[in-house]
């Protein structure tokens, strides 16, 4: 499969007057002036010849034709795409097409996702330095077999669920740096970026996570009621006093951990191409790039990790998770402490896990590589029942509403990949990684960087169907608050208005086929 989708994309093409590239380069030109002036975003992609940018262009094209799948559908992932049996461990396979090296790199890097960090001091040295305040144990705890977390609901159990907190800028210094991409928002003096439910022997926790749900009847076009729940957040048992009075409480459940290598090789030029700031189509979607700085170079890039595309890479991703949710130190993230703050004097005068001998972290290289590794090589399964009929309606339907005018299908990858193995793969996420006006339903009042309070990145939609199976649940959107994926569409406002309520006025069997497309991705 993987030489038929090569031979696909590299085969000539008769019309080269108008490739990929230059589409990419004249969008970014009239729709991002914000970023002319800073070289170091791609803005057109120089990793391709004539010949493949415009076979790239005619396989990305959107679907006209609703009577049949498309080439290489079924495979969503690229040739990497996992045709493993279907079963709870369907988001945990490595992509199909890395080496036999590869293979145990990635099975190094899942032992250590699994793994089970310890309070300081202890016997086991290497395992040692957890918190002291911290959400989760183990990377898995919170992405339970890889898959989508879920609201506690009369679990208390909230771990893979957590509450982001931030307060915008105030002052004019403040202000500057949030324009200046030094920093996304500010944290609560106190309880710093996040809420931390959990603390090691001796230490109080920060708090416990109240959600109150308020039911609200909604009546389709043709009569049909749902009722779609409202939620209410709140902290009880807040351990060290009263939170800022600027410090705003974002839900967040822990994402599908599928794809992600191969949406680190979208090339910045194929997402930008998508972005419409001012709306000068007039379609009344006004997708915007999230532009962050890189922590490394210092180097303005493209965020497109997190609800609201604050992160440029599945490392740095993975090494603010380390520091955030689990309290432990990396090379990238030398906080060992984790969110502790300077207010909290109890929290940093606890023994950290750095063992000199093994280097200056809790959890030094290579502990970090193998666990970026591992997540950049999760497979996405293969599509299911693409062919069959109320499928293929429902795709058209998807289409015909505007859905896909966020959730783009499909893209290539980089020519130039760093693993061969996602190289120029044609791979279908279900989304334009851009950030969107959510409308005011689905607001959380907290930006993030170029994210305001209402907007959030489009997440991707492969894997959606599987969401039952893996994670045992079927709860969606930021915070789970829709129970299936009728009031998830239903909760749509902002931008996505006309598209939520072409949904709303179908008839029952175009819903029931709209959503049996969702359930195959």
């Amino acid at each position: 499969m993987r030489c038929a989708i090569a031979r696909f994309l590299s085969a000539p093409h008769a019309f080269r007057t108008m490739t990929a590239a230059f589409a990419a380069a004249m969008a970014v030109f009239f729709l991002m002036p914000a970023l002319a002036g800073d070289a170091s975003i791609e803005k057109e992609r120089s990793d391709l010849t004539p010949e493949d940018a415009a076979r790239v262009k005619a396989i990305t094209a959107p679907a006209s034709d609703f009577s049949k799948p498309e080439k290489f559908e079924m495979m969503q992932g690229g040739a990497g795409t996992s045709k493993k049996r279907v079963n709870r461990d369907a988001f945990s396979q490595s992509s199909a097409n890395i080496t036999f090296e590869e293979e145990g790199t990635f099975k190094l890097g899942n032992a250590l996702f699994r793994k089970l960090w310890v309070s300081s001091p202890s016997s086991t040295q290497a395992s040692d330095g957890l918190g002291p305040l911290f959400n989760a144990r183990a990377c898995q705890s919170c992405h339970l077999k890889d898959g989508r977390g879920r609201p506690p609901e009369d679990n208390p159990d909230a771990t893979s669920m957590f509450l982001r907190l931030a307060r915008q800028a105030e002052t004019e210094e403040e202000k500057k740096l949030v324009a200046e991409h030094a920093v996304l928002n500010f944290p609560d003096p106190v309880y710093g970026s996040q809420l931390q439910d959990l603390a090691v022997p001796g230490l109080a926790g920060e708090g416990r996570m109240k959600i109150a749900y308020e039911e609200m009847p909604v009546t389709l076009g043709d009569g049909t009621t749902v009722s779609l729940r409202k939620p209410t957040y709140s902290i009880e048992n807040l351990g060290y006093g009263p939170l800022n009075p600027g410090t705003t409480l974002s839900p967040r459940v822990t994402p599908q951990m599928i794809g992600l290598g191969l949406v680190e090789q979208i090339h910045p030029a194929d997402i930008l191409a998508n972005a419409d700031p001012d709306d000068a189509d007039g379609d009344g979607i006004t997708g915007k790039a999230s532009i962050v700085r890189d922590p490394k170079s210092g180097e303005l890039t493209l965020g497109r990790f997190g609800w609201k595309a604050q992160t440029p890479s599945i490392r740095e991703q993975t090494a603010d998770a380390f520091a955030g949710d689990i309290g432990i130190s990396t090379p990238d993230v030398p906080k060992s402490w984790g969110d502790c703050t300077q207010a909290q004097t109890a929290c940093l005068e606890r023994p950290t896990g750095v063992q000199g001998r093994l280097g200056d972290t809790e959890a030094p290289d290579p502990v970090l590589d193998l666990v970026t590794f591992y997540s950049q090589h999760l497979a996405v399964p293969a599509r299911r029942d693409v062919g069959k009929p109320d499928v293929l309606r429902g795709k058209q339907i998807f289409y015909q509403a505007g859905c896909a005018s966020c959730h783009t299908p499909k893209f290539v990858t980089r020519r130039d990949a760093p693993n061969k193995a996602q190289a120029f793969q044609l791979i279908w996420p279900y989304s334009d990684f851009l950030l969107h006006d959510m409308g005011e339903g689905l607001a959380d009042g907290q930006q993030v960087g170029e994210a305001t309070g209402r907007e959030w990145r489009t997440p991707p939609l492969w894997g959606i169907g599987l969401t039952e199976k893996v994670s045992g649940h079927t709860f969606f959107l930021h915070d789970g608050r829709a129970r299936n994926l009728t009031e998830a569409i239903l909760w749509h406002g902002g931008e996505a208005q006309a598209a939520r309520d072409r949904f709303a006025n179908l008839s029952a069997t175009d819903r029931e086929a709209l959503v049996k497309f969702l359930e195959s991705l």
